[in-house]
């Protein structure tokens, strides 16, 4: 049976309009994996919960989003590209509409994990819907495209989410999807629809999907849960993490063997494939990591509205959408692991600026990290993009943007997770250190006891004062350690991205 014919580049205004429909979707669907940061005070004191419990609003989200991801392949082989693309869109608006809607944690837990599920193929059908849309030499400026939406939209996430939970209702960080919703998918079918993939009936992997939904849900169960259980002391944690092994190995094994596997391992077989990916998922890992930490550190210790947490970190976006189309221009001319290995060098130095936060840093000390580290992000995703991508031909692309996807995403719910773990443990740690000193016997101790206390404060206000300042102090040393540590994570992964080569290109 002969291949069928490739399906030629759009042209002028047809390819501008379904850019736009495919970035707007895009965007819309990143959005909503930082939206919610600096909202989870608002929305966790809403719904009568801890902020620890909040962060579940994000993991659900980003693992049952990356559960789904590696059936993007076979969806757009069974049912077509654009008409899933279309669908996935459609019901991604009514997830976010029932999230709006949840009056408790549980409720809204299920809904982002709906949103998650539906959202999963968006994003590599986006990418792949987009690369035909191009001919074979502007496909760096496609990925330009796309990766634009990528890099800024968590970016403008925070920023949206907190002037919301201030001004609005936080059900409104919701609900803005509606219409740029029923935009992407209105336009993307009106142009698109005449592109539609082949389509045939291939047998789903149902073990290998339901071994990958155990592991999955294990594994960030027991990094969310670890925490509030006492980590390995609880025998839940302990089951937990014993499925998550179990069920991981068995995947591993039964995909091998599988005609039809949900996951194509064969692709890791690609060096530019697997070290790609894994430069990409861990350096998003860490990079997710931070946006979720810093937010919650000037929230609940340096008295920063959500509004203003959110836009302390807008300037990362400003150089970011400066420079990437010139990277986009350039990447067929220049080897793409030199723009990557910048982009882990400027990560590592905008982390180590981080490093020097303290407590009485001002607004203007907050942003300069974020503003270098708009180079960076300029230079991250879309050259590790086209690497991973290399070589590979249209039947393909799909599956290993939706493969690629998965474990970025993934990687950056378990970093979320993680971080938030060690930030508070290392943070108890330094309370207990500081708290020592803070007896009776000590001179200074007391001095400045008796100061408070000549203020007119009881001694139990002059207590829960010094504990309060103790808190703040020992959240920014716990934060400075998280900072450096991922500082030192980047500049690994300069070692990883060396050894990634791009392909040859297959004919589109």
């Amino acid at each position: 049976m002969s291949a069928p014919p490739a399906i030629p580049p759009l042209e002028g205004s047809a390819r501008l309009l379904a850019t736009l429909a495919l970035a707007l979707a895009t965007f819309m669907n990143v959005l909503d994996t930082t939206i919610a940061n600096v909202s989870i005070p608002t929305i966790a004191g809403d719904l009568g919960v801890s902020a620890s419990q909040g962060t579940w609003i994000i993991t659900s989200f980003a693992v049952s989003n990356a559960i789904s991801l590696p059936l993007t392949g076979w969806l757009a082989r069974r049912f077509g590209a654009v008409r899933v693309f279309v669908w996935a869109t459609l019901l991604f608006v009514v997830a976010s509409i029932l999230c709006g809607l949840a009056t408790s944690l549980a409720m809204l837990v299920i809904f982002r994990v709906m949103q998650g599920l539906v959202a999963g193929p968006m994003i590599p059908l986006s990418q792949s819907l987009l690369l035909q849309c191009y001919p074979a030499e502007k496909s760096g400026s496609a990925l330009a495209v796309w990766s634009s939406t990528t890099t800024v939209a968590p970016v403008v996430g925070p920023i949206l989410g907190g002037w919301i939970s201030d001004n609005v209702t936080w059900g409104w960080i919701f609900y803005i999807n509606i219409p740029v919703g029923l935009v992407a998918a209105g336009m993307g079918w009106m142009l698109l629809k005449h592109r539609e993939s082949p389509t045939a009936r291939l047998p789903i992997d149902r073990l290998g999907l339901a071994l990958l939904v155990v592991w999955v849900g294990a594994l960030q169960l027991t990094l969310d849960r670890g925490k509030e259980l006492d980590w390995f002391s609880s025998p839940q944690i302990v089951v937990l993490s014993l499925v998550a092994l179990v069920a991981f190995c068995f995947f591993l094994v039964w995909e091998r063997g599988e005609a039809h596997p949900i996951v194509d391992l064969a692709l890791f077989k690609r060096r530019s494939f697997a070290l790609g990916t894994l430069a990409l998922a861990l350096g998003y890992g860490v990079f997710f990591a931070n946006i979720v930490i810093q937010p919650l550190w000037m929230q609940q210790y340096m008295g920063y509205t959500a509004t203003w947490a959110g836009l302390a970190t807008a300037p990362g976006a400003i150089l970011a959408i400066i420079i990437m189309p010139l990277v986009g221009k350039t990447l067929h001319k220049i080897d793409p692991r030199i723009f990557a290995v910048t982009a882990f060098v400027v990560l590592a130095f905008s982390s180590f600026l981080r490093a020097r936060f303290n407590t009485d840093m001002t607004f203007v000390d907050m942003i300069v990290p974020q503003l270098v580290q708009g180079i960076a992000l300029a230079c991250f995703f879309v050259p590790l993009s086209s690497i991973l991508l290399s070589g590979l031909g249209p039947a393909q692309t799909a599956a290993a943007a939706g493969l690629s996807n998965f474990a970025r995403i993934t990687a950056g719910a378990f970093g979320a997770s993680l971080s938030i773990t060690l930030w508070e443990n290392r943070a108890a740690l330094h309370h207990a250190q500081l708290s020592e000193s803070i007896t009776p016997y000590h001179p200074a101790a007391q001095i400045s006891l008796a100061a408070l206390e000549n203020q007119g404060m009881t001694r139990e206000q002059v207590l829960a004062s010094i504990d309060r300042l103790i808190n703040v102090q020992a959240a920014t040393l716990s934060a400075v350690e998280f900072f450096w540590a991922s500082g030192v994570v980047f500049l690994l992964l300069i070692g990883v991205t060396v050894f990634a080569k791009a392909e040859t290109a297959k004919a589109r």
